[in-house]
């Protein structure tokens, strides 16, 4: 079992579950982030003591060589990846570990192509090394459809479908991964449904209590129609992925309760109404019990 793990991003939407689940499994885990901490600074902790923050910025490089000094493996979960790549090779060949997207070989977007290139750097790169894809987060949809849901009516594109996960599941694989050996390109990791975006839309409007008309308009180019089966956003590897089983409907933010948006928002019907639209953004919840995120080695 590696003893020492370095997290990039260890304070973003992912990274937060993995620093989480590797403390709990009694590693010694190491932060990189680019905002100071104070010292006094409550932060996860786990059987062998609280993370260790370092301040570093893996785009120009800086706090790198520190950062990575003595550690076992490094969970990358932030972009991009080169400079991370050289501080490791300058180091002791920790095995890499780094978070993908499914289908970044097959979109031809600007971000799913650098993604795809740090990953064939970091292949070549003769350092041991770990790759897992997975579909976009819950939360990510959310925020997306948080924007179209601002005005009246709700354009969503036509003919298109998601398969959404949770990310707590990435971040309890992820930190599997980095508790075992280098594994190369590991399978993909998707939600368990495939839903039309309407439906996404739909489910959104009823979670967060908006009524909005949901009106899908084709994007410009080939119909999506016409392609058997219809493209899921993002197409899935010809294998079987590991399905999650947290669902987009379990996932989704709540409503305010009704005598909440009657009485107005005071301070406590905004705590008991849980998170609402506004908070859309972030409405992922960690397991209450820290014991429910432990991996094994």
């Amino acid at each position: 079992m590696p003893n020492h793990i370095l997290i990039t991003g260890g304070t973003g939407t992912v990274g937060r579950v993995v620093a989480r689940c590797l403390l709990d499994s009694g590693a010694r885990v190491r932060i990189l982030s680019r905002g100071r901490r104070s010292p006094g600074a409550d932060g996860p902790a786990g059987p062998t003591g609280k993370a260790e923050y370092v301040v570093g910025d893996v785009k120009t490089g800086a706090g790198l060589a520190e950062a990575i000094a003595d550690v076992d493996t490094v969970v990358h979960c932030v972009d991009p990846a080169h400079r991370v790549v050289d501080a490791a090779l300058r180091a002791d060949r920790p095995h890499l570990v780094y978070i993908s997207i499914v289908g970044v070989d097959r979109i031809p977007l600007g971000y799913y192509r650098r993604k795809l290139a740090d990953e064939q750097l970091i292949s070549a790169s003769g350092l041991p090394w770990t790759v897992l894809r997975a579909s976009q987060f819950h939360d990510l949809v959310a925020v997306m459809l948080r924007g179209l849901a601002a005005p009246p009516v709700m354009v969503v594109p036509a003919g298109f479908s998601f398969q959404p996960i949770d990310v707590r599941d990435v971040g309890v694989q992820l930190a599997a991964l980095a508790l075992a050996g280098p594994a190369g390109r590991v399978p993909d990791m998707a939600g368990p449904e495939v839903l039309p975006m309407t439906d996404l839309a739909r489910h959104y409007l009823a979670a967060v209590g908006k009524h909005r008309p949901v009106v899908p308009v084709a994007l410009p180019g080939p119909s999506p129609a016409a392609t058997e089966p219809a493209p899921t956003w993002p197409p899935i590897a010809p294998w079987e992925p590991y399905r999650s089983t947290s669902t987009w409907r379990n996932n989704l933010p709540r409503a305010p309760c009704p005598t909440a948006m009657r009485s107005g928002p005071t301070s406590s019907s905004r705590a008991s109404s849980g998170p609402s639209d506004k908070v859309g953004r972030r409405f992922v919840r960690l397991p209450s019990q820290p014991g429910s995120t432990r991996v094994k080695p």
